[in-house]
């Protein structure tokens, strides 16, 4: 059957309303994440001013803008992806960006819209630069002392360490990564460290009796 201008009319409202609800969502999202996460709502409806609502325009973008790339792909093929996360960006100039794109459909299947984010890596790439230094030590040097403080210390980094290569906390770490560190500050000689099994069991959130008998 032939659409009807009321069938027309239906789908637009519907349109509308999702964009609506969708501009809320960017709305949330921009005021939790800035000024570091640039949150775009565009209306793929109008490709050639598909932009509808910006929050923290690194990219110096405005309402009324073209539909990128991504989004005319979108308007193009309703297959296309739904989310697409974490792909590498790049602003005008040369700073990284860490992009999300989210496509919306109406209940035809169809894309009406788009939620993109776009985070700024430049600010944590500093901080994890600057952590870093903050957190080193030189290991070259070996000074004559056996200070409990220090040794704890050692024993706290090192546990750090391992937890932060796996995007986790100490205590967070799951049963095999817990096995895993305590072989390793077997292995890295930590129980020479006066109350070593006392000191890695509070970090990591284990009984003693755990790292006993894993260093066994």
């Amino acid at each position: 059957m032939p659409k009807t201008k009321t069938d027309a009319h239906s789908r637009s409202e519907e349109r509308q309303l999702l964009i609506d609800q969708v501009k809320q969502i960017a709305r949330g999202l921009g005021e939790t994440f800035a000024p570091f996460c640039e949150v775009v709502v565009h209306d793929l409806t109008d490709p050639s001013h598909s932009i509808v609502e910006i929050h923290n325009s690194l990219s110096q973008r405005a309402v009324g803008a073209p539909a990128t790339e991504l989004g005319i792909a979108r308007i193009s093929d309703p297959a296309y992806p739904q989310v697409i996360a974490n792909y590498a960006n790049s602003l005008n100039d040369g700073r990284q960006l860490k992009s999300t794109s989210i496509g919306i459909k109406g209940s035809d299947g169809e894309y009406v819209a788009a939620l993109c984010l776009n985070l700024d890596l430049s600010l944590f790439q500093n901080l994890q630069a600057m952590l870093g230094r903050f957190a080193s030590v030189d290991t070259s040097i070996v000074a004559a002392e056996t200070i409990q403080t220090a040794g704890a210390d050692t024993i706290r980094l090192k546990i750090d360490e391992f937890a932060a290569v796996r995007g986790t906390t100490p205590r967070s770490l799951s049963l095999d990564d817990r096995k895993t560190i305590l072989q390793e500050l077997k292995a890295g000689g930590f129980l020479e460290i006066r109350r070593a099994p006392e000191i890695i069991a509070t970090h990591i959130g284990i009984s003693r009796a755990t790292v006993y008998a894993n260093f066994k």
